[in-house]
């Protein structure tokens, strides 16, 4: 776009300048309006702040005017199970005013309808805590009695998200982000490349079933190959992804037109054809031998924190993998628990929509089958389902989390606008493309400040929501402090909807009447 703006401006003002020459003096008038556009479009084409303006100069503009003249209750109030985008406007303003430290407060009061059937609050205390007296960086550490490089870990970080779904502009500005911010860059199971190394941040290699980084010739997975990679200084941790919320059971898809030759020889495969990442793992097939698995991993790693990332589907398979722990006495130092929910560039809309259990179910249940078997201790939860606010976080840790992984929220700081075209190459603000003309609007010096400046400022709102509820830890958060209006007249704590079990009670024989189904049906040699 920029180059035909360039082109269509010479070629428009020699014509003007033709036909005020030797037809009518008039078109000097347009000529002089059109000078004007042109400043304009220069002006455009040299800023750094917006993507849109900068790809498309003049033109790009069109999106604040339509913004400025909506009316401001339709913009704070349709949600996005009327309109069709994934995250709701009030907080996707939210994540822009964080992300371009702008004023982050709102006039008029509740703009969120709060009789309606699934709202949800949090308590608070009468004698809050003082914000100013609390741990503005609050930090987790993951490892556990296997691990020989535990790793102090922010509670809020970018999730998985590959080279190749993303361009090399939103892959450097995500981790420069993470760099300046002190948190934790997900790869994605795109491998990784040198748009991940060159800022430095520290990295969570994710390794899915194409088993990109580290695949030996065979497509299959590779000890020699993979030992390359996970003894990197800035790979902190390591997470096998045995499925993904979006399209969980499907298996990961890279485009065609997104699978450049630079990207091709990173992954291994044949570049500018369709990749699709196997739905299942060929290095192990059982509960009882991914265990084994991982711990293997850790040690290959150099003793770096290990973990696995699933969306929960048969509850009986994930009973079955808690069994082969306690049976091994090896533990994954983290669990990546994703709900079906969850963003994907691609996916067949029945898997999207379809498909695995929701964030706030699989996080309850994950951290009662961990209570229930005695081995909690050993394992940390990572939360990763459209979490955008420090309300989200408060509700995933109060469900049982300890860490929050944002992907949605992460891209919107560096400009995505929802234009839900990830899947065709052709995304206007340069991150979800592999497209150079487009990528050139994305500028990685103000949008990885502005990827630090949201992490900033949502992990102070989060702090500041332990204060207002009493409390000066996360770790303190519980069921009880979140309320769900379950209909009209009445509402239920999280605790009272999700009960949570007794430590060690699966062991004992105490199984509640909701999982003796599932346990019977789990067997860790074999899924279901």
């Amino acid at each position: 776009m920029r180059k035909i703006f360039v082109l269509t401006s010479i070629s428009t003002i020699l014509i003007l300048g033709l036909l005020g020459w030797y037809v009518s003096t008039g078109f000097w008038w347009a000529l002089g309006v059109l000078m004007i556009l042109i400043i304009l479009g220069i002006k455009d084409m040299t800023q750094k702040k917006h993507s849109l303006m900068r790809t498309f100069p003049v033109v790009g503009r069109l999106r604040w005017v339509m913004e400025a003249i909506r009316p401001k209750m339709y913009q704070y109030f349709i949600e996005s199970d009327t309109d069709g985008t994934p995250i709701n406007r009030i907080d996707r303003n939210t994540i822009y005013q964080r992300a371009k430290k702008q004023l982050n407060t709102i006039p008029f009061g509740t703009q969120m309808d709060v009789y309606a059937e699934g709202y949800e609050w949090m308590t608070h205390s009468i004698a809050p805590k003082d914000f100013h007296n609390l741990d503005h960086n609050p930090r987790i550490t993951v490892g556990n009695k296997d691990c020989k490089q535990p790793y102090s870990c922010s509670i809020l970080n970018v999730s998985a998200m590959s080279f190749g779904s993303l361009s090399t502009a939103a892959i450097e500005s995500l981790n420069g982000g993470a760099k300046i911010g002190g948190f934790a860059h997900n790869t994605g199971e795109g491998g990784i490349s040198s748009y991940h190394l060159k800022h430095g941040g520290d990295l969570i290699w994710q390794i899915g079933t194409g088993y990109f980084g580290a695949r030996g010739a065979d497509g299959k997975f590779s000890f020699d190959v993979f030992k390359l990679n996970a003894l990197r200084p800035e790979v902190k941790m390591i997470e096998i992804k045995l499925s993904q919320g979006a399209k969980p059971g499907h298996g990961g898809i890279l485009p065609a037109k997104k699978n450049t030759p630079e990207i091709a020889a990173i992954r291994h495969v044949e570049p500018y054809t369709t990749v699709y990442s196997p739905p299942f793992h060929s290095a192990f097939s059982t509960p009882y031998e991914m265990i084994e698995f991982i711990g293997k991993v850790r040690e290959t790693s150099g003793g770096k924190p290990v973990g696995f990332k699933l969306c929960i589907g048969h509850k009986s398979e994930f009973i079955g993998i808690c069994r082969a722990m306690v049976e091994l006495d090896i533990y994954p130092d983290f669990i990546t628990v994703d709900g079906g929910e969850g963003g994907t560039g691609a996916a067949p809309q029945e898997f999207s929509n379809y498909v695995g259990a929701p964030f706030v179910d699989s996080v309850a249940f994950v951290h009662n089958m961990l209570e229930g078997f005695g081995i909690r201790e050993h394992i940390k939860i990572l939360g990763s389902g459209k979490i955008l606010s420090g309300f989200h976080m408060v509700r995933a840790m109060a469900l049982g989390a300890d860490v929050c992984m944002s992907a949605r929220a992460m891209m919107m700081a560096i400009g995505c606008i929802q234009a839900l075209v990830c899947n065709t190459n052709t995304c206007p603000t340069g991150i979800a493309t592999q497209d150079p003309q487009l990528v050139a609007g994305l500028v990685v010096s103000n949008k990885k400040i502005r990827v630090a400046n949201y992490h900033e400022e949502t992990v102070k709102a989060f702090v500041e929501l332990l204060g207002a509820a009493g409390i000066d830890s996360n770790s303190r958060l519980t069921r009880d402090h979140i309320y769900r209006r379950i209909s009209m007249n009445e509402a239920k704590t999280f605790e009272e909807i999700f009960p949570s079990l007794e430590r060690g009670c699966m062991l004992r024989g105490e199984i509640p009447l909701k999982y003796q189904e599932d346990y019977r049906r789990s067997d860790m040699h074999k899924w279901s």
